[in-house]
């Protein structure tokens, strides 16, 4: 399948800047779970995080007159929550507490790669020649990222909870397009942060005792991403999601990861090995090529 890149010369200027601010806010989050864990837990920083956005939602939602789904829609909206908001976010963390910001951006930016291959498997898209090989070289960079967040020249397991994680917000895109040719965005995205946000209150245990013991600067990390790169990214994201073809969209991640660096080394004063970032450059070329020539 070709995809015709002549869509995105229609995108209007207010699309392009709620794209801007998605991958700025976006890139912002993985130096901002850090400075979270500092203080707290993986799964508290999770659900505190989407407390935030689920009440930012409920007010926005509630000025914006937010509809109740449709019945036979319920299921699948809770499975979008579960994979894009509780899996995605819950992994993300808990890999973060060894994986540099920087590093895991990377390995996040490899999404795309499980966007093509489940749009082959699910939609029969069929990829070239090329496009196998730009998998093939972005999961090589994969691989090299993972090694360079290790002790030494070792794999870090942490790093396949973050892979798991992409593939989830992956198959998330893919599952979603469909619905927003029948909902409002504003409504879509607070069912999503609602549903993901009801399945976080697993981590529930232990929660109050974080929140009491952590510091000022933690927490108000962690109220920064619930309200920025949860709440109003999220918002933005699929208003975007629902002007743009989802494999063209998806491309633009590949932005996010030389944002997160900048971000992280400027709040954090952390930086990536120099293996991680070389495996970096191989995972957006695999990317580049997949997108570009491999359809």
């Amino acid at each position: 399948m070709q995809i015709d890149f002549s869509k995105i010369k229609n995108i209007d200027r207010k699309t392009a800047i709620a794209l801007a601010v998605t991958l700025f806010f976006w890139a912002s989050a993985f130096a901002g779970i850090r400075a979270g864990l500092r203080d707290y837990e993986p799964g508290h920083l999770a659900l505190l995080r989407f407390l935030v956005a689920s009440v930012l939602l409920f007010f926005y939602g509630a000025y914006k007159k937010v509809k109740l789904p449709k019945k036979q829609d319920i299921p699948m909206i809770l499975l979008i929550g579960f994979l894009s908001i509780t899996v995605y976010h819950a992994l993300l963390s808990y890999g973060e507490v060894t994986v540099t910001a920087g590093a895991a951006s990377l390995l996040i930016a490899s999404g795309p790669i499980f966007t093509a291959l489940l749009a082959t498997a699910i939609l029969d898209e069929r990829l070239k020649a090329l496009g196998w090989m730009g998998i093939f070289i972005s999961f090589f960079g994969v691989g090299l990222i993972a090694m360079g967040e290790g002790e030494g020249i070792s794999f870090d397991p942490m790093a396949t909870l973050i892979l798991i994680a992409a593939f989830a917000t992956s198959l998330s895109f893919v599952l979603q397009k469909p619905y927003l040719n029948r909902y409002k965005y504003v409504d879509f995205t607070a069912y999503t942060i609602w549903g993901g946000t009801l399945f976080l209150l697993v981590f529930l245990p232990g929660f109050v005792n974080d929140i009491r013991t952590a510091s000022i600067a933690s927490t108000l990390s962690i109220v920064y991403l619930g309200i920025f790169p949860a709440g109003i990214a999220y918002l933005l994201w699929t208003y975007v999601l629902s002007k743009m073809p989802a494999s063209i969209l998806s491309s633009f991640l590949a932005v996010c990861p030389f944002l997160s660096i900048i971000i992280a080394w400027f709040w954090l004063g952390e930086i990536p090995s120099s293996i991680s970032l070389i495996g970096g450059l191989f995972a957006i070329i695999g990317v580049v090529i997949v997108n570009a020539k491999g359809k």
